[in-house]
């Protein structure tokens, strides 16, 4: 199966190999860390970083908003990295070919803009935490999750390890759960990974080219 539903402090949510979570209720995707306009971020600062390396990203999530009919897509931080540059317009264009799909920004550390190009923008914008039910959506992972809540998030890059025989081992990235918190991967193509060390308490879903692999559970 390439897609994994579970069952995560009460809430039923679907983990997704393209590094995204679907909530079937709300019809509503969950993205964290796309990291968009970073390639000009970095040529601007004299690394030539090509503009193309986004594309596959724009490609995957105009397939999943078709696949899934969403609703909402909530962008749970970074949608756009650092200062604006060209590359802004061209996401609020992609955002603009899907009437019938309502988006929302839970800014993060990134998101940085000046506030008029978010009011001008397609996206509902939320400062800090947005609460769904018993969900919570933040950017940063919460210190502290309410009883009975469960906090999902972005903002670490979660990957782990995997290891082999003779010595061999993958870096892949994952959907981290612990403490009533799931950490989604980065959605962004153009990204890192920051390997978790789990806990007796933790449960990791990696995430594979075609499907997401339960690690601890």
């Amino acid at each position: 199966m390439s897609h994994l539903s579970v069952c995560l402090s009460g809430v039923e949510l679907v983990l997704l190999k393209e590094k995204a979570v679907w909530l079937p209720e709300e019809k509503a995707l969950l993205i964290a860390d796309l990291h968009f306009g970073k390639a000009s971020h970095f040529r601007k600062s004299g690394i030539p970083i090509p503009e193309p390396i986004h594309d596959q990203d724009f490609m995957i999530l105009k397939r999943l908003i078709e696949t899934f009919q969403a609703n909402h897509v909530y962008f749970l931080g970074d949608l756009f990295h650092s200062d604006w540059n060209a590359q802004w317009e061209t996401v609020m264009d992609f955002l603009s070919t899907f009437p019938d799909t309502n988006f929302h920004l839970i800014k993060g550390n990134h998101d940085i803009l000046s506030p008029s190009f978010y009011t001008n923008s397609l996206l509902e914008v939320h400062s800090e935490i947005l609460t769904m039910g018993q969900k919570i959506l933040s950017h940063e992972p919460l210190e502290e999750v309410p009883r009975g809540y469960l906090n999902i998030c972005g903002h670490i890059h979660p990957g782990i390890r995997l290891q082999g025989k003779a010595r061999q081992n993958l870096r892949i990235p994952c959907f981290y759960y612990e403490n009533h918190q799931l950490i989604l991967p980065a959605f962004g193509n153009f990204t890192g990974l920051f390997m978790m060390k789990p806990n007796l308490s933790s449960q990791i879903y990696g995430v594979a080219a075609s499907k997401v692999i339960p690690i601890l559970s």
